[in-house]
């Protein structure tokens, strides 16, 4: 068997380092010991971009917000199923994940950087979330490995009690905040619940020939004229 060879590095905000490896033609991004993301596996971050843009398939000129740029497959799922007037922001916080999608991870990502659809934005989604008002048709995370903060705690706040409000006040009524998770987590669907959305829970394999470990995506709709059954408490956002 080939070993993993060593790409690139990069610093990630809260500490320690993310790993770009290659072997042959897979590739893996890797922090400490845990695997983040593997070439071979697309299929449940395609099935994130596809379920949720079924859920707003009604809407000629949706904006859709992705937390984290990973190796592309959600946001080429998304621009295959969006209308051509769509607009996608995608929101990454780590520079060099952006390079490497220009680099080594170009034939991955194809023509989807270019597509005048796409926006990318080196940036906590967190902070494009909080500053948003009913910007988004669609919220679609996937910026760790779910509710349990990996790559850095910061990213639990996300799925807190304020991160949730927050993501609900920056959907349009109706619309969509969509989460990947590695694994399920039943308090974490109550308290979407709890924050004002109707939750549906799909379980989804991680290859894109329906082989591999079943994660989870949450589908969270914002009714209109609903109210958060918890406030949330404002916070700083980390600039």
């Amino acid at each position: 068997m080939l070993p993993w060879l060593k790409l690139d590095t990069a610093p990630l905000p809260a500490g320690g380092e993310m790993r770009l490896m290659q072997r042959g033609g897979d590739f893996a991004i890797m922090v400490g010991r845990a695997e983040l993301m593997n070439s071979r596996q697309s299929g449940s971050e395609e099935a994130l971009a596809h379920l949720a843009c079924a859920r707003i398939s009604n809407r000629k000129r949706p904006h859709i917000l992705i937390g984290g740029l990973g190796m592309g497959f959600t946001l080429r799922a998304a621009l295959a199923d969006l209308p051509p007037e769509a607009r996608v922001t995608v929101a990454e916080l780590v520079p060099a994940v952006v390079a490497w999608a220009g680099g080594p991870l170009a034939e991955l990502y194809g023509t989807s950087l270019a597509d005048p659809r796409v926006t990318i934005v080196e940036e906590d989604v967190a902070r494009l979330i909080a500053e948003a008002n009913g910007t988004y048709d669609a919220i679609l995370l996937d910026v760790d490995n779910g509710p349990d903060g990996l790559v850095a705690e910061d990213n639990e706040a996300i799925y807190a009690w304020r991160g949730l409000g927050a993501a609900r006040r920056a959907l349009t009524a109706g619309g969509v905040l969509a989460i990947w998770s590695a694994a399920p987590d039943r308090a974490f669907a109550e308290r979407l619940r709890q924050s004002g959305f109707a939750v549906a829970e799909q379980k989804v394999r991680a290859r894109s020939n329906g082989a591999g470990a079943r994660h989870v995506i949450w589908l969270a709709t914002r009714s209109s004229g609903d109210q958060a059954a918890r406030p949330a408490p404002r916070r700083r956002v980390r600039r």
